[in-house]
């Protein structure tokens, strides 16, 4: 048993090695070439049109996918499907990202007289600016590998890694070049908890109206408890005669008082309250204003206008359901 467990993390030190020596091997190799592609691909007027068969292809697809997540719209077109009618997929304006290691893929290389006549770039990623791809691309990207981690040397697998980095070194330099922002990055993931994270404000679900727990600042230590015990966030506002928020009483404040051993039914909720308190606005981002509440050790926050007058509140209970804690 040990022996075995010892060729396994043998094996797999062995490809990972080889592949990190891969990668480092094409980064010494970027140069004008990779200029010119980020150049061709920013400059695009249509879609970034990827395309590669068998593992080529699966990786193509990861390509596209983050190429689109990151700033520049494109999609994976099959070859083989394309050969059948799926080209009608591409058109004027278009840039076409053709992968192939051996740069002889028929299903792809028979795509290049209708690509050409189109007038639409070719970027190629193959291992041969000789191969029949090579030939006939604007720009080739080497994604050549000394060797495939694979011990037979057969199967895919420095070359796809390659490959892979590569599409990743593209979609980054352009999003770096066009200054894609998180919020950016947002707008395309709405459904993911990032995307949740990224744009979701405090407006989103915070709590108002009737729901918001307020007293005024002569109110009783009691009234405040009632208050607070009522809407459900652990603590509740306290506001001056004009509305505007003077301070907060929590359920820490209601323990500090209880071991002073302050009676509840006479002392006034302006004599122990925390003064001020923290607050947050609308317009921020709930996010945001979970760092306060983290840097702060708070788990309720009020949120004010700008007269500093109470809008809204919420707790981390409420931001947990929203999915951004």
């Amino acid at each position: 048993m040990v022996t075995e467990q010892h060729s396994f993390i043998t094996s797999a030190k062995r490809v990972i090695d080889i592949e990190a020596k891969v990668i480092s091997a094409l980064a010494s190799r970027l140069g004008q070439d990779f200029v010119d592609a980020c150049t061709m691909l920013k400059n695009c007027k249509g879609k970034v049109v990827v395309s590669g068969m068998g593992k080529s292809g699966h990786v193509g697809n990861k390509i596209a996918a983050t190429f689109a997540s990151t700033g520049t719209p494109a999609f994976f077109m099959h070859p083989g499907e394309a050969n059948h009618g799926d080209l009608g997929m591409l058109s004027k304006g278009d840039v076409m990202l053709a992968i192939s290691n051996s740069g002889e893929t028929a299903e792809l290389v028979n795509l290049l007289p209708v690509v050409k006549r189109l007038n639409v770039p070719v970027i190629a990623m193959t291992n041969s600016k000789h191969s029949a791809l090579g030939q006939h691309a604007d720009v080739v990207l080497d994604i050549s590998v000394e060797k495939e981690a694979c011990s037979l040397g057969l199967a895919p697998t420095s070359s796809t890694t390659a490959t892979l980095v590569m599409g990743d070194a593209l979609a980054v330099a352009l999003l770096d070049e066009r200054g894609f922002t998180s919020d950016d990055f947002a707008l395309s993931h709405p459904g993911g908890s990032l995307g949740r994270k990224l744009l979701l404000k405090v407006s989103d679900i915070m709590l108002t109206g009737d729901d918001l727990p307020l007293v005024k600042h002569d109110a009783l230590v009691a009234d405040a408890l009632l208050e607070i015990s009522h809407k459900g966030l652990g603590m509740t506002g306290i506001v001056d005669e004009l509305g505007v928020l003077v301070g907060i009483f929590t359920d820490g404040d209601l323990r500090r008082i209880l071991d002073a051993r302050v009676d509840l039914h006479t002392a006034l909720v302006q004599d122990v309250m925390t003064v001020g308190g923290k607050t947050t606005q609308p317009e921020q981002l709930a996010v945001e204003a979970l760092n306060v509440m983290e840097a702060h050790k708070i788990s309720a926050l009020m949120v004010t206008d700008e007269a500093r007058k109470p809008v809204g509140a919420f707790n981390m209970h409420m931001l947990l359901r929203a999915g951004v804690l």
